[in-house]
């Protein structure tokens, strides 16, 4: 068989290359410090030692604007390192003195061992997560980042980047980086060279390539790789991360195993300058590396120990012969006792004797002191040892003392045993009687119940109270049963209550069933009162509410009538104004023509005259006169004309002018019309205008009755079949009668109510005004229905109110139309439609009904 080795040549992409060269280079400074090291080690002059000494020093917490997997490596580190401080320090300090049974506070410190799970965890850690991830065959650090978010979702010491306060760290993506909570803060890292950093695989070819180097130093260096063969060819992955981790596990293996001193360096400023101290960025490395609980456990503690029989080996060859045969903890403690520590100084454990800070150097000093000294040392532990002998004997003696009075204590228990005894036994033999007895005196509480249940019931009372007696008396009898017969079985005292307990739960059942039913009763018709209570008050509520509403409606209406009327009074104003500008253009008008008629008549004249004296000396001197030019035939005829007319022209007024203006202005003039006709086109014509035309007709006819009746009647304040108050009526003389304004189809409801005085009979006679005492005053309602009134209503102090109803009591209604009086424009006369209704209804009038669904 024949194998064949085949070499193919396979090109690189450029990421590839510059990992394989960085790889190269990582490679070379590995093995150069390998190789440094192991020269320096050789150089050294002993081939084995028992001791040396270490010297570590690693960099400190690292947090940049942008930390990548260097920083995430070394603060892996010092996560490490922290938690060993923790338990040399703290945790194996506090155990010690648990274990020697000191006394000491426990001292609380913060554990990282969750954040050193998070990164190092085997299978789910970010160290394990990241080699997983580059072992795909297109490993991705987004892909890698949300593994991480993932896995550990909610965990506290993992977070998203927009969780930072760093303004930066927050534009980080939750794909592009992770925070993580280590002992001295919050880091962001950005995960974008994971990936790549991680990787510090070496290919085969530029192995080999070293090793066939023309440089014997690098063939050195690479000289203890093997298995070269095998792999040829072959990348092989190798991770920066694991080796990072085994060899900082060998570290710690290390310092574990070896005694330690530790050495906190603290930054004291962020400028890097000196003699600049910042005490609050120092206390807080001082609190994030734990040196406060450090600090506290010294306080507390006692750092200087050493076991009882070190000490005794160390100073026993110091002391005279008699005091070196003691104990180890007795001549230990004797010693301390002699030099003078007190109690808060040292402590005493189990095995070992510890000291407060500085207090071992001065028993030391004072043990190796001159002989002098020592001599006066020795005394004082002798008398020290007298005194505690004979302290121990007087304790003896008390102990003795003490012992006796305890003999004779529990010879007087022995009696009161004896006398236990002996009740317990009769209190076996009676035990069942009595106890039977103050069952049955138990059941007293239950007859007081019932018969306060009893008292409590409205019917079947007696017969409750007599069954109540009964078993009384059987309880009674019970009781009497159980005192006489002493030989009793407690089986029968049993039965007695049992039937007894029986009897009085049923009848207190059967009285609490009865007392239920009638609370029950009593409940019902209590509900039923308060539903009716809740009925009429909620009744009161809504109908408290509807007034509410409705004092509202009111306000807003009559504030809106309030507007109307400023606006209508407003219009009037500017109408009378535009009448009064008019009238005074047509009073100059008709000045002026009266001025030319004058002058023209003035001027005719003169020439009649001028052509009678030309007639008459025509005459006279036989002379012939000239015909009259056509001009003087027209100044002629002109003159006949005006002849012909009135000497005089009626010159109307401003309100009968506005009056014929307004007629004439109309679509129908009925002013000619007779009172059969205006009453058959009311009944038969369906024209809505010609109806409306009528109507105004019939008022104006009413009102020219009335003017006629009023101006042949005399004049007292108010005559008592007067139709209106004297103020409306004044104000209809003031106002000229408009054309309708508003559509006919559209009526408006509007109310009115003012006061008027009615003067008496005795007081028409004597002619005295509205101020004469004899006068009454009354109130004077009117309901306008579109603007002529529908109905009329006077309410008098001293006789029935007078009601009228348009249609039927037409001649005793006003006839003014709302316009003519000036009704609208008094402030306070409007009122509202429920106002008018209800003293309508309250002096019995009808309901109104419009003419339009009035049946015909």
């Amino acid at each position: 068989m024949y194998c064949f080795l085949l070499a193919f040549r396979v090109p690189l992409k450029v990421y590839e290359a510059n990992n394989a060269r960085d790889a190269l280079a990582k490679a070379l400074y590995s093995n150069l410090f390998d190789y440094i090291v192991q020269r320096i080690n050789k150089s050294i002059p002993f081939k084995a030692s028992s001791y040396y000494i270490g010297v570590l020093d690693i960099a400190g917490f690292e947090y940049f604007t942008v930390n990548s997997f260097e920083q995430f490596c070394i603060n892996y580190c010092n996560e490490k390192l922290q938690q060993f401080f923790n338990e040399r320090i703290l945790k194996d300090e506090q155990d010690l003195y648990q274990r020697e049974a000191l006394q000491v506070p426990k001292i609380e410190f913060r554990d990282n061992q969750d954040c050193i799970d998070l990164i190092e965890s085997k299978g789910t850690g970010i160290f394990a997560i990241l080699d997983e991830e580059s072992k795909l065959p297109k490993p991705s650090a987004e892909h890698f980042t949300m593994e991480v978010h993932q896995k550990w979702a909610g965990h506290f010491r993992l977070a998203l980047p927009r969780t930072s306060r760093l303004k930066a760290h927050r534009d980080t993506r939750d794909n592009e980086g992770f925070m993580i909570r280590h002992f001295a803060g919050a880091v962001c890292y950005r995960t974008g060279q994971f990936i790549e950093k991680n990787n510090d695989a070496l290919h085969a070819s530029l192995e080999g390539l070293i090793q066939e180097s023309r440089n014997p130093f690098l063939q050195v260096l690479f000289a203890s790789s093997s298995n070269m063969s095998q792999q040829k060819g072959k990348l092989t992955f190798s991770s920066v991360g694991s080796k990072f981790r085994t060899q900082l596990g060998e570290l710690m293996d290390k310092l574990k195993s070896t005694g330690t001193n530790f050495i906190r360096c603290i930054k004291p400023n962020q400028k890097m300058v000196d003699h600049q101290f910042e005490g609050g960025s120092i206390l807080s490395q001082l609190e994030c590396s734990g040196m406060t609980s450090v600090m506290e456990l010294m306080q507390n503690g006692f750092p200087s120990r050493v076991p009882f029989a070190d000490l005794y080996n160390m100073y026993h060859k110091y002391l005279p012969p008699r005091l070196a045969k003691l104990e180890p903890r007795v001549f230990c403690k004797a010693l301390l006792k002699a030099l003078g520590m007190t109690e808060n100084e040292y402590r005493f454990g189990v095995t070992k004797v510890f000291f407060r800070p500085g207090k071992f150097v001065e028993f030391d000093s004072i043990m190796k002191s001159d002989p002098e000294n020592l001599a006066s040392m020795v005394a004082k532990v002798h008398k020290w040892l007298l005194t505690s002998k004979w302290k121990k004997t007087q304790w003896c003696a008390l102990s003795v003392i003490k012992l006796k009075y305890k003999i004779l204590y529990r010879r007087a228990c022995l009696i009161t045993i004896q006398k236990n005894v002996r009740m317990f036994l009769a209190k076996r033999i009676h035990q069942p009687r009595y106890k039977g007895i103050t069952k049955i005196n138990s059941l007293q509480a239950k007859l007081l119940q019932m018969e306060a249940s009893i008292g409590q019931l409205k019917k079947d009372k007696q017969f409750s109270l007599s069954e109540l007696k009964k078993l009384q008396a059987d309880m009674t009898s019970a009781i009497q049963k159980i005192k006489r017969d002493e030989k009793i079985k407690p089986a029968e005292v049993d039965e007695l209550y049992t039937h007894l307990l029986n009897t009085t739960n049923s009848q207190m059942n059967q009285l609490q069933k009865k007392v239920q039913e009638q609370k029950n009763a009593e409940e019902q018709e209590r509900l039923r009162k308060i539903q009716e209570e809740m009925e009429k008050e909620k009744r009161r509520k809504e109908e408290e509410e509807r007034r509410k509403r409705e004092e509202e409606e009111n306000r807003r209406r009559k504030i809106e009538m309030e507007a109307r009327r400023k606006a209508e009074e407003e219009e009037r104003r500017r109408q009378e104004e535009e009448d009064k500008k008019a009238a005074a253009i047509l009073q100059a008008q008709l000045e002026k023509e009266a001025l030319e008629n004058t002058r023209y008549r003035e001027q005719l004249e003169q020439e009649r005259r001028d052509h009678e004296l030309a007639l008459r000396l025509a005459q006279e001197t036989n002379d012939q006169l000239e015909e009259m030019s056509p001009q003087d035939n027209r100044s002629r005829s002109a003159c006949t004309e005006i002849r012909s007319l009135p000497p005089n022209k009626l010159n109307r007024s401003e309100l009968v002018r506005s009056v014929q203006a307004a007629q004439g202005k109309q679509k129908y003039d009925l002013s000619k019309w007779k009172y059969s006709e205006l009453r058959d086109t009311i009944n038969t014509s369906c024209d809505i205008e010609l109806l409306e035309a009528c109507r105004i007709e019939f008022h104006r006819r009413l009102k020219v009755y009335h003017a006629w009746k009023a101006k042949n009647k005399r004049k007292t304040t108010m005559d008592e079949n007067e139709r209106a108050p004297r103020s409306v009526m004044d104000a209809a003389t003031r106002v000229p009668r408009a054309a309708v304004k508003t559509p006919i189809n559209i009526t408006s409801q509007r109310y009115f109510r003012i006061p008027f005085v009615r003067s008496t009979a005795a007081n028409n006679l004597t002619g005295g005004n509205e101020s004469t005492s004899g006068n009454k005053r009354g109130w004077w309602y009117a309901h306008f229905d579109g603007q002529y009134v529908a109905r009329q209503m006077e309410l008098h102090p001293e006789k029935p109110a007078i009601l009228l109803v348009a249609g039927v009591d037409d001649m005793q209604m006003c006839e003014l139309s709302l316009d003519e009086t000036g009704l609208t424009r008094k402030r306070g006369a409007e009122i509202l439609e429920h106002e008018f209704n209800r003293e309508w209804e309250r002096h019995g009038g009808k309901e109104y009904v419009a003419p339009a669904n009035r049946k015909k």
